[in-house]
C-alpha cells in the first residue's frame, strides 16, 4: 500500500470514528421514519457497488484505467489534499450542526436551523464533504471509488432534497431565505 493510500485509509478511519462517537450525543429523532425504505436504499446500494466490482467487465476497465493513469506524486497527493479537504468538511459542518444532526431525512426534537460554518457556503456540507472525500479516494488511492462516488451522489441529493422539504415544513419563515442564498451541494454551482 502506498504512502497516500495508507494516509487515505487513515482519514476515513477518523471520519468514521469521529462519526460514531458525535451520534451519541444528537438529539432525539421524532415522529415515524420510514425505515424499511431508507434501509433498503442503503442496501441497494452497496449490492450495487459490490455486483459491480465483481462484475469482470467493468473490473477489467477500472483496472486498465486506474494503471493508464500515471500514479505520480502529484496525483496521489492530490488525492490525499482532496480527502483531506471533505473529511474535514464534514467533520467542521458536523461540529457546528452539533446536536441538531441526524440520520438523512430524520426529523428531531426541539430543532434549531443552523445556517454559520460551512452551512454559510452550502446546505449540505456533510453530504458535499464525504462525496469530495470520496473523489479524492478515486484520485489517490483507487478508481474504484469512482463506483460509490457516484451512487452516493445520487442518492445525496435525492436525501438532500427530501431533507429540504422537511425543514421547509418545519421553518416555513426561515428555510425558504436560506435556499435562496445558499447552494445544495456546490458553492456557485449546485
Amino acid at each position: 500500500m502506498t504512502l497516500d493510500a495508507s494516509l487515505i485509509a487513515v482519514l476515513w478511519l477518523v471520519l468514521v470514528t469521529y462519526w460514531a462517537i458525535s451520534a451519541l450525543h444528537a438529539k432525539r429523532n421524532t415522529g415515524p421514519r420510514p425505515w424499511a425504505k431508507e434501509i433498503t436504499l442503503r442496501v441497494a446500494i452497496v449490492v450495487v457497488i459490490l455486483v459491480a466490482v465483481r462484475t469482470p467487465a467493468l473490473r477489467r476497465a477500472l483496472l486498465d484505467l486506474q494503471a493508464r493513469l500515471s500514479h505520480s506524486m502529484f496525483i496521489g497527493g492530490a488525492g490525499v489534499a482532496l480527502c483531506v479537504l471533505g473529511v474535514g468538511l464534514a467533520i467542521w459542518a458536523r461540529v457546528n450542526i452539533g446536536r441538531n444532526w441526524g440520520m438523512p431525512m430524520s426529523r428531531k426534537e426541539h430543532p434549531e436551523l443552523v445556517t454559520s460554518g460551512p452551512y454559510t457556503l452550502v446546505r449540505h456540507p456533510i453530504y458535499t464533504g464525504i462525496l469530495l472525500a470520496m473523489a479524492g479516494s478515486a484520485i489517490g488511492q483507487t478508481v474504484f471509488w469512482m463506483l460509490p462516488l457516484v451512487l452516493f451522489t445520487v442518492y445525496f441529493v435525492y436525501s438532500a432534497r427530501r431533507e429540504e422539504q422537511l425543514m421547509i415544513e418545519q421553518f416555513p419563515e426561515h428555510y425558504p431565505a436560506y435556499m435562496k442564498r445558499t447552494r445544495m451541494l456546490l458553492p456557485f454551482v449546485l
